[in-house]
């Protein structure tokens, strides 16, 4: 390990140390949380449940489709260069 690796390893972490210092946890979270207004969020139906569960499916059966169109493309164009470079 060289000279040059060190010195530079003790200055980061003098420079960190020097911005640590100059936090002061001003974005930090303090005190209670008694004032704090909880979101309401509307309660689940069956009937809405069931319709992501498909909306999920469909999506996840059109990611699927394009991924194996891609990867035959890919396929094709690898055994037709293999074909005329090979």
């Amino acid at each position: 390990m060289s000279f040059g690796v060190v010195q530079s390893a003790i200055v980061t972490i003098k420079n960190n140390r020097n911005l640590k210092s100059k936090r002061k946890d001003s974005k930090s979270l303090d005190g209670s949380y008694s004032e704090v207004k909880m979101k309401e969020f509307p309660k689940a139906t069956p009937e809405m449940l069931e319709a992501i569960k498909v909306k999920l499916q469909e999506e996840t059966k059109q990611r699927l489709i394009k991924q194996i169109v891609v990867c035959s493309i890919v396929i094709v164009l690898i055994i037709i260069s293999c074909i005329i470079f090979g």
